[in-house]
């Protein structure tokens, strides 16, 4: 992209921004009930929109605006799912076993992280990993489980590692 290129489209994001962002933070804080998450929120969407190569053509700039920010609104509960699954795991150990509040945190975005990388995956992928992982599986009882041949597994099994692979060493 050239200079006069980045030029416009930041006058792009900027004439969105002035004349969408008060709309769209009114718009999540009404889905979220909270004025802070909406902020956040309205925010990311327009760092999220400057991270893009270009902006496509927009007849309808609130589609798109909502659209970004119904992603962001949906990571954010899950989120919000999560550590509060992980804050009540916390509250069942025993004291001497809690960790620390930084392993908490790294815990913590691990957990954000495998769950972003098996949202990411189609649904019989994720069942056959997960049935390997968590259940401790082998293929043919995977295969025999999902009714599916075992080559078939074993692209799942693969697929989902090449997943778990990308995150942990291509970040």
């Amino acid at each position: 992209m050239g200079t006069a290129e980045v030029a416009l489209y930041q006058q792009d994001i900027e004439f969105l921004y002035a004349h969408h962002h008060g709309w769209l933070q009114g718009w999540l804080r009404r889905k979220l009930g909270n004025s802070f998450d909406a902020a956040d929120i309205a925010q990311d969407t327009f760092v999220r929109m400057l991270a893009r190569p270009h902006l496509p053509a927009l007849n309808e700039p609130r589609t798109y605006l909502s659209t970004i920010a119904r992603g962001l609104v949906i990571d954010h509960w899950r989120r919000r799912e999560l550590e509060q699954a992980w804050l009540e795991t916390l509250a069942g150990l025993p004291e001497p076993e809690v960790p620390s509040a930084e392993v908490r945190m790294i815990f913590l975005e691990a957990l954000i992280e495998i769950d972003r990388m098996l949202d990411a995956l189609k649904p019989p992928v994720r069942t056959a990993f997960l049935l390997a992982q968590l259940d401790g599986l082998t293929c043919p009882e995977i295969a025999q489980r999902l009714e599916v041949s075992l080559a078939t597994v074993e692209r799942y099994i693969a697929k989902a590692l090449r997943s778990c692979y990308a995150i942990c060493f291509e970040s």
